[in-house]
């Protein structure tokens, strides 16, 4: 039996990096999975590959910041599981831009998918459970970007500074329902996502070659190295499974020693 056995678990941004991840380490530990990303394919492709290890799991094609389709989503999911007991709020994205060439167009992007989209994920799915009554557990992707601004990515810094704050109001909110809900904060983690960002600075001429601003900006980490997918898994197996019972309202730091508050 696994820490996470019976239990009906979705991530979000589940079909590739982080969320690819947190997906396999929770199947690992018995968990039911549903893999929701905006690429429907590559999260069934995902979903299929559990299924093949002989894992249940189901992937989901949905826009975390439409609400009708995280409705769907929740609903579908509890017809075929009958509820959900786990969500990870993890589907994000980010787009450099220097700091005095930020529009409202990147700002607004930025903020619909990594604040508004939590702020929906937690609303339908705590309804979802406060009427099923059986409690739960949400837990939303932070950032060390939530803690300290970077002029390179601004409206990414401010949007993981709001999935901060909304993870202690949403505590707040469902803590008499027994649920809970906890946030990680990642530094430097190796994924498509930063990936994403190099080929982006690249083309602004901001670096040079990719691997540059990776390895730059992971100089400052006291473990000597960034973040894989691996690496973050053991402390969302924490937050979904009833060892954080009595645990709510929190950002854990998991960044390395990059920064330490």
């Amino acid at each position: 039996m696994g820490r996470l056995s019976g239990r009906v678990i979705v991530v979000t941004g589940g079909a590739s990096g982080l969320g690819e991840g947190i997906v396999r380490r929770a199947a690992q530990e018995g968990g039911t999975l549903v893999v929701a990303d905006l690429n429907g394919e590559k999260a069934e492709a995902v979903a299929a590959s559990l299924r093949d290890a002989g894992h249940e799991a189901i992937g989901f094609a949905v826009d975390v910041a439409e609400r009708a389709q995280v409705r769907a989503m929740v609903a579908a999911v509890s017809a075929s599981f009958g509820g959900i007991d786990v969500l990870f709020n993890n589907a994000g994205f980010n787009k450099p831009v220097p700091f005095l060439d930020v529009d409202e167009a990147n700002f607004n992007s930025i903020m619909r998918v990594n604040a508004l989209g939590v702020m929906i994920g937690m609303q339908e799915a705590g309804r979802h459970m406060k009427e099923h009554g059986r409690g739960g557990k949400i837990v939303n992707t932070a950032s060390i970007a939530g803690r300290q601004g970077y002029a390179e990515f601004a409206p990414y810094c401010a949007s993981k500074a709001a999935v901060i704050s909304l993870t202690q109001a949403a505590a707040r909110e469902f803590a008499p329902h027994k649920i809970t809900v906890n946030g990680i904060a990642p530094g430097v983690v190796v994924t498509p996502l930063w990936e994403g960002l190099e080929r982006d600075m690249i083309e602004k001429g901001t670096i040079k070659e990719m691997g540059e601003f990776i390895n730059s900006f992971s100089a400052g980490i006291l473990m000597g190295r960034p973040a894989t997918p691996a690496d973050l898994a053991g402390i969302c197996t924490f937050l979904a499974s009833a060892d954080s019972d009595y645990m709510t309202g929190q950002i854990i730091m998991c960044d390395g020693g990059m920064i330490l508050v």
